[in-house]
């Protein structure tokens, strides 16, 4: 297949309308989806070309999901220092693996290979596998350096707290 000049000329002005590469292959005929793509990348074509959502909502949709995500990671961050505030934590329940059910803390303690072997058992929180303490050591906050300080805190505490019991 040869591109011919009205071809071209007809390429430019559907690309201009924002028609996709597919539509233009059909509506000229004879050509491929990867053929139009290619001729409209050696002309240029696709740089100067405006994406159908203008700019504003792309911008829009951004700024918008961002704010999501920080909201996201500033309230699971508040759940997990709230659990520091709380200092009762139940008594281990030890359990088999036969004896896990969904309202269970599955934290294992020790090695499999040993006999003295099980998972804690305690009453996990709602939506995690965990109980309350060790989902203190389970959860590590997302590459901050200010957390740092935090982890050490949670760290210290928890020792303390095990150590007491």
């Amino acid at each position: 297949m040869s591109w011919n000049d009205e071809k071209v000329a007809k390429l430019k002005e559907l690309w201009g309308k924002g028609k996709t590469a597919s539509q233009i292959a059909e509506i000229i005929g004879g050509i491929s989806r990867n053929a139009v793509i290619g001729k409209a990348h050696r002309l240029n074509l696709s740089a100067k070309i405006k994406t159908r959502a203008s700019s504003n909502t792309n911008n829009n949709f951004r700024s918008n999901n961002q704010n999501n995500l920080d909201k996201l990671r500033k309230g699971r961050r508040s759940r997990f220092k709230s659990l520091i505030i709380e200092k009762d934590f139940e008594p281990e329940n030890p359990k088999q693996l036969e004896e896990l059910d969904e309202n269970s803390c599955k934290w294992p303690i020790g090695h499999p290979n040993e006999k003295s072997f099980y998972f804690c058992g305690r009453t996990s929180l709602k939506d995690f596998s965990y109980c309350r303490l060790h989902l203190l050591y389970a959860y590590q906050p997302k590459g901050k350096k200010e957390d740092s300080n935090d982890k050490e805190e949670i760290q210290e505490y928890t020792e303390k707290k095990i150590t007491a019991v």
